[in-house]
């Protein structure tokens, strides 16, 4: 996990200073483009934008749950998402923007799961899985956030939102859409992966406590 004030903050795998911050975890006291403080940057604006428009997606779902319009229009709120990540890669990550992508994802694929429950096309309990997982880790999050510690996604939690987002697009699709054991495969499949990246951050916070212990002990 990398600091999320720094450029590149999107690498999981980017080796972390030997100071003896807790491993997965690096304190958040660094400054990039635009400050770590910024609220309008461009790549905010985006996140906004795809936070204000997505209700009009999750109408759409339950007015006609597959078609090409609704599928693009999904498609292009899931795609700027690596926009303005690479856009806040470029010119500066924030703490606002560290805040404000992750939530926007959320809202985009939780909205869309729970429009297709309502339309009785994904069963509810996966769904709720997933919410509830989302609601978890954010809390996690903050927890660890109010340490000066920052909790930055894993591979495997990007790859659950990928499969999840796969999941509700192979919904819309016309083609697939009647191909439900495709779309009912991933919807499970993002589940389960909720599930395991959560188990995972739950760890990384335990070896966190406990080598903050021994900091704290050494300090005595």
């Amino acid at each position: 996990m990398t600091d999320v004030n720094a450029p590149g903050a999107d690498r999981p795998d980017r080796p972390v200073p030997p100071d003896g911050t807790p491993e997965g975890f690096v304190p958040i006291d660094e400054a990039s483009g635009y400050g770590p403080d910024a609220l309008a940057t461009p790549a905010n604006f985006i996140t906004v934008v795809r936070l204000l428009v997505s209700p009009l997606l999750f109408i759409m779902i339950t007015d006609h749950p597959s078609g090409w319009l609704v599928w693009f229009f999904f498609s292009v709120l899931a795609f700027t998402d690596g926009f303005d990540g690479w856009i806040a890669r470029r010119y500066g990550t924030t703490r606002s923007g560290a805040f404000l992508d992750p939530l926007a994802d959320k809202v985009l694929v939780l909205g869309s799961l729970f429009a297709l429950v309502a339309v009785d096309r994904f069963p509810v309990w996966p769904v709720a899985i997933i919410a509830v997982r989302e609601i978890f880790i954010s809390l996690y999050r903050v927890y660890w956030g109010r340490r000066g510690l920052a909790v930055p996604a894993r591979r495997s939690a990007k790859f659950k939102t990928l499969v999840q987002s796969l999941a509700v697009g192979a919904v819309l699709m016309p083609p697939l859409t009647d191909v439900t054991w495709l779309a009912d495969g991933l919807l499970y499949l993002g589940c389960f992966l909720a599930v395991l990246s959560a188990v995972q951050y739950i760890v990384d916070g335990s070896r966190a406590a406990t080598t903050m212990g021994d900091r704290s002990g050494l300090g005595h």
